[in-house]
């Protein structure tokens, strides 16, 4: 895991994608209230209503969770021609997903499905559903219109099954095909025993109940056995990936080549499972469209699972959210000291500004760092919550001190600056002054040293304010190699 590129490819690859969603889709909506007495009428509870709220849900989830990180997303199924139609637009308008796939039936109602919670219990869930298969005309309106997407650019395509009549056998056979003749990643999220509709797809993601129901037996929640019903379930329906969500205990994929991985989970409290599947489809997705290995796939959907549990209802993932959780866990499992692409500080920056969360920066050659170094940037930390340090590359050292210099590269000054618990971020920059990085990160503290004056500050007209720091007597990086240099020449070193 020492090359993990996944917060990179969330800060800069992911919103380039273009993912089709099709199956069923569903309106969610959720009544929120207390519970103080028991009905006169009947022995039942009396929910007294305090919040309603309306989500997508189904496939239209697996769009949003998809929206949410930044992907553009197009979603095909069928609705009804009623009031709940309307909720779900303007739901899907708002995530700026498009609906043009979504075929209006006069003869259909949305699919709703309406959840009564009392505080943090759910106590009934009532469904508006009818099951029926798509009419002729309908499955012909959305195989044109994913034929016409595929003929524009499509980078990937989830087929998302709850049994309500989108996905029959020969429409997901021919999803598949379509998928498997343009190259595309195809991911299926299955219901029901009988994949043989699905043969032939790229991923598929059943539960750990959904991978027995397939396997036609049930198996503990161990490594060993669910490997081996997941294995059994690749091989008879040729599917490329099998990846069993296991609750607690994390995913599992059985790939090709003998690929086999397992991802304990991640979550430190679980308050609502629904939608954690949708999101881990979502996920694995966008990491197969944007070409991501399997095993980064795999951790990035399982800690994305593990975000979304502790929410209540079927709430999306945001791409802020996966990006700050993935940069955090690289520091603590110690493969995150590393200096971050300029885009990457960027989202990040903004990410902070719009908690309302003080950015302080700063910026040297920190060349050889020593406790001088270290004290101003505590110092420094202290002033707000969040700093980032930018650090000249070789190139720039050498412009500014001379050809002698550095004495230690780049990457691995920024390794020992990123690995100091005061510091958030480390950026290289490869200009004379870290100018042109200050104007697009726009920190609200620009700090230097004391020894220089604050009108002569590069970038201070892109911060909000510039401090100084009195730097510590009896540290200084040039008389330490001056020190050093005339130990040499003495023979003593």
């Amino acid at each position: 895991m020492s090359d993990m590129k996944c917060a990179s490819f969330v800060a800069e690859n992911i919103q380039n994608l273009r993912i089709a969603v099709i199956g069923d889709v569903m309106l969610d909506r959720y009544c929120y209230g207390e519970v103080k007495r028991i009905s006169p009428e009947a022995p039942v509870p009396v929910n007294r209503v305090k919040k309603t709220e309306s989500l997508p849900g189904g496939a239209a989830n697996v769009a949003s969770n998809l929206a949410n990180l930044g992907c553009h997303v197009y979603i095909g199924g069928v609705t009804g021609d009623d009031d709940n139609r309307k909720i779900l637009e303007d739901l899907l308008s708002k995530e700026k997903i498009d609906f043009s796939g979504l075929i209006k039936s006069r003869q259909r109602f949305t699919i709703t499905k309406m959840r009564i919670l009392g505080e943090r219990q759910q106590m009934l869930r009532l469904d508006f559903e009818e099951v029926c298969d798509l009419y002729p005309e309908e499955a012909d309106a959305i195989k044109q219109w994913l034929l016409d997407l595929i003929e524009k650019g499509l980078d990937g395509i989830a087929v998302s099954d709850y049994a309500k009549g989108v996905c029959s056998d020969v429409f997901c056979q021919w999803l598949i095909r379509m998928a498997e003749a343009h190259k595309i990643p195809i991911l299926i999220d299955p219901k029901g025993p009988h994949w043989e509709k699905y043969e032939g797809c790229t991923f598929i993601t059943p539960n750990l109940k959904e991978m027995c129901d397939a396997a036609g037996q049930a198996v503990p929640n161990e490594d060993g056995p669910v490997l081996q019903i997941a294995q059994m379930a690749r091989d008879r329906y040729r599917i490329k990936n099998v990846v069993v969500t296991r609750g607690e205990k994390g995913m599992t994929l059985v790939g090709g080549k003998r690929t086999v991985i397992h991802c304990p989970a991640s979550a430190l409290e679980v308050y609502d499972a629904s939608g954690a599947g949708n999101t881990a489809a979502a996920i694995l997705l966008a990491a197969a469209a944007g070409e991501l290995p399997l095993l980064e796939a795999v951790y990035m959907a399982n800690r994305a699972a593990g975000i979304v549990v502790g929410k209540a209802g079927a709430y999306p993932i945001h791409r802020d959210e996966l990006l700050l959780d993935l940069l955090e866990e690289e520091r603590k499992l110690g493969y995150g000291f590393r200096p971050l692409s300029w885009k990457e500080i960027a989202e990040l920056a903004q990410i902070w500004r719009r908690s309302g969360e003080k950015i302080v920066f700063t910026s040297g050659c920190f060349d050889i760092l020593h406790a001088g170094h270290v004290s101003y940037l505590e110092k420094a930390a202290k002033l707000g919550k969040h700093l980032i340090v930018g650090l000249n590359s070789d190139d720039s050292v050498r412009r500014l001190k001379g050809e002698a210099w550095p004495l230690i590269p780049e990457l691995d000054r920024a390794r020992v600056l990123a690995s100091l618990a005061c510091v958030d971020a480390v950026v290289i920059f490869h200009e004379d002054t870290p100018t042109r990085l200050i104007k697009m990160i726009r920190p609200d503290i620009l700090l230097q040293s004391a020894d220089f004056r604050s009108n002569l500050v590069a970038g201070r007209e892109y911060a909000g304010k510039v401090e100084t720091i009195e730097s510590e007597d009896g540290y200084s990086m040039t008389g330490l190699v001056d020190r050093i240099a005339n130990l040499i020449k003495k023979g003593k070193l």
